[in-house]
C-alpha cells in the first residue's frame, strides 16, 4: 500500500509539516511524489493547500534547463528567509537537476538552506535533514550515480486511479540545447520484472492507467542491447489484468522502431496516443541541434503510426529560434507542421541553457524575432488542432472520470474526462454519481482547440476499482490534510493546449 493511503497517526497540530514545490518535467513531477513519500514515511505530514512556505519542511524540487532557472529559485528562497528567521525549527531543503548543476553555489547564495541533494539520491532526504538539524549546519550531499530508481521508494502519488511508473533514468543523447544527460547522467534501464511487479501493485491498489516514463522512453533496453525491449514491455503490459490504459512519454524518434508501432497497435490496452518531439523541421537546425533524424524520417513515422491507429492524436514538441535558425529553417517547421497535422504542440521559444553547447553557438537570434515566429507557429497550430478535434464531433468516446481538470466545471454542471487519445472533454453531469477514475461513455457535441464538448445525456458509466480508489482515499480521516499541487498536468501526455516558453524542459 503506497503510503498516501495510510491513515495517519498523528494529528496535523502535533506533526511537522512539509510542502514540495516542482518545477520542469514529468520527471521531476515523478521525483516529487517520492520525496513526499519519504517524508510521510519519516513522519511528517503534508501542509494544507495554499500554505505558501508556512510548513516545517519546504522542498524545492528544481529543473536546470530554462536560461532564469536559478533566478527563480534563488528568488523563491529569498522570499522564505525572513520566514525561516521567525521559525525557528524550520528546514528548507534544495533537490533536483539545479542542485546537482549549482552544488557548490546554492549555500554560498543562500546560507539558510539546510539541505542539498542531488537527482540521484533523493531517498537520502529524510536522513540529511535530520542531519542538519542535530549537527545545525547545512548538509551537502549530491551523488554522482544513481542509488535506487525512483519508483522503488515509498511514495505519495498525486491520484488514486493514474500513475507513473519510471522504466529508466537518464540519457545518451547529447542534443547541444539539454543539459539533462550531463545532470541525471548516462541511461540506465530498469529490470523489467521489477517494471511489471510495480505495475501490478499498482493495479491491485486500484490504479487503472500507468504512464511508462523515461528521459528517452522507447531506448528502453540499450544497455542490455535488446531494441526490442521496450515493445516487449509493452505487450506485457497489455497481460496485465486491470490495467486498462498504458501511455508514455516521452520517446525520441531515433528509437521509434516499427516493432514498437506494431506493439502499440495490437495492445488493446495501449492507448492510441503518441508524443514525439519534432524539435524542428529544418534538416539543418535538426543537425545544429545534433539531433539524429531529419524531416524526412520524422514525417515518416507519423505516416506509418497513423496507418497502423488511425484514430491515433499524435502531439509534440518545437523550439523556435535556434540558434542559427534562418526564415527558410522556420518555414520548414511551419511545413513539417502542417504535414504532421498534430492534435497538440508544446512551443517553446529558444532560451539559453547554461552549460550546453548552444549557449555559446553564433547565430543568437534576436527577440524579436524570436517572438514573432513563435506566434505564427501557435496560430497556425491552433488551427489545425481545432480542425483536427472538429473531426471528433458525433463520435461515441469512453472517457476517464478525471480530478480538478475542468477549472469551469462546477460553474457548468459538467465533468471532465480524457478519452482514449488523451483529449480533454467536458461532458454533462449525469444524475448518477461519477467519481474521478470511473468510465463514461459519451457523443462529442462540440470542438474547441484544446478541448472536446459532450453536451448531450452520458451514454453509459461505469463504476471501476479505480473510482473506488478514490472514494477510499478521499474518504480519509479530516485530519488529513488536503494536497498541495505539484504544478504540472496529470497523467499521460502533455495537455492539449500549445504552451508557452518556461512551461517544460521541451529536451526529449
Amino acid at each position: 500500500m503506497s503510503s498516501s493511503d495510510r491513515s495517519h497517526a498523528v494529528d496535523v497540530q502535533d506533526s511537522k509539516t512539509y510542502e514540495v514545490r516542482t518545477y520542469g518535467c514529468q520527471m521531476n513531477v515523478h521525483d516529487s511524489e517520492r520525496l513526499s513519500g519519504l517524508l510521510e514515511d519519516a513522519g511528517y505530514v503534508r501542509a494544507p493547500e495554499g500554505s505558501d512556505g508556512d510548513a516545517d519542511v519546504v522542498v524545492f524540487n528544481t529543473c536546470a534547463v530554462r536560461e532564469n532557472a536559478d533566478n527563480r529559485l534563488y528568488g523563491n528562497l529569498g522570499r522564505l528567509a525572513p520566514m525561516k528567521t521567525r521559525r525557528p525549527g524550520m528546514q528548507i531543503a534544495v533537490g533536483g537537476c539545479l542542485a546537482q548543476k549549482d552544488r557548490d553555489t546554492i549555500v554560498k547564495k543562500a546560507p539558510w538552506v539546510d539541505v542539498v541533494f542531488g537527482t540521484h539520491n533523493i531517498g537520502k532526504l529524510p536522513v540529511l535533514l535530520e542531519r542538519a538539524r542535530v549537527q545545525e549546519e547545512a548538509q551537502v550531499e549530491i551523488a554522482e550515480s544513481l542509488e535506487a530508481f525512483p519508483s522503488t521508494l515509498p511514495t505519495r502519488r498525486e491520484s488514486a486511479y493514474a500513475a507513473w511508473v519510471s522504466i529508466s533514468v537518464g540519457c545518451n543523447n547529447t542534443c547541444t540545447f539539454c543539459i539533462v544527460p550531463a545532470l541525471r547522467g548516462k541511461e540506465k534501464d530498469r529490470r523489467t520484472g521489477d517494471i511489471l511487479a510495480e505495475i501490478e501493485a499498482l493495479v491491485g491498489e486500484g490504479v487503472s492507467e500507468i504512464t511508462l516514463l523515461g528521459q528517452n522512453v522507447n531506448a528502453y533496453g540499450s544497455d542490455i542491447g535488446d531494441r526490442e525491449a521496450f515493445s516487449k514491455l509493452l505487450r506485457a503490459c497489455g497481460r496485465i489484468e486491470g490495467l486498462e490504459r498504458v501511455r508514455f512519454t516521452s520517446p525520441h524518434p531515433r528509437d521509434f522502431t516499427d516493432d514498437v508501432i506494431a506493439a502499440m497497435a495490437e495492445t488493446p490496452n495501449v492507448m492510441p496516443q503518441l508524443h514525439m518531439p519534432m524539435q524542428s523541421g529544418s534538416d539543418t537546425v535538426l543537425k545544429a541541434m545534433r539531433r539524429s533524424y531529419r524531416q524526412e524520417r520524422f514525417l515518416g513515422i507519423i505516416d506509418k503510426v497513423r496507418a497502423a491507429i488511425p484514430d491515433a492524436a499524435i502531439t509534440t514538441d518545437i523550439i523556435v529560434g535556434f540558434p542559427g535558425e534562418t526564415e527558410e529553417d522556420f518555414e520548414q517547421t511551419l511545413h513539417a507542421v502542417r504535414e504532421a497535422r498534430f492534435s497538440a504542440a508544446f512551443t517553446f521559444q529558444y532560451s539559453k541553457r547554461p552549460g550546453t553547447p548552444a549557449a555559446t553557438m553564433e547565430g543568437q537570434i534576436p527577440k524579436q524575432v524570436v517572438q514573432a515566429r513563435y506566434e505564427r507557429l501557435v496560430a497556425l497550430q491552433e488551427e489545425i488542432a481545432w480542425d483536427e478535434n472538429k473531426k471528433q464531433v458525433g463520435r461515441v468516446l469512453e472517457l476517464m472520470v478525471a480530478e480538478g481538470e475542468g477549472r469551469k466545471d462546477g460553474a457548468t454542471h459538467r465533468l471532465s474526462g480524457r478519452a482514449p487519445d488523451n483529449r480533454l472533454v467536458h461532458f454533462t453531469k449525469p444524475d448518477q454519481d461519477v467519481r474521478p477514475g470511473d468510465v463514461v461513455t459519451v457523443e462529442i457535441t462540440y470542438a474547441a482547440p484544446h478541448h472536446l464538448l459532450a453536451e448531450g445525456a452520458v451514454l453509459d458509466v461505469r463504476r471501476t476499482r479505480a473510482g473506488d480508489a478514490w472514494e477510499k482515499r478521499n474518504a480519509a480521516p479530516a485530519a488529513k490534510p488536503a494536497g498541495v499541487m505539484l504544478g504540472l498536468p496529470g497523467i499521460g501526455a502533455p495537455q492539449p493546449l500549445p504552451v508557452a516558453a518556461g512551461s517544460g524542459c521541451g529536451c526529449d
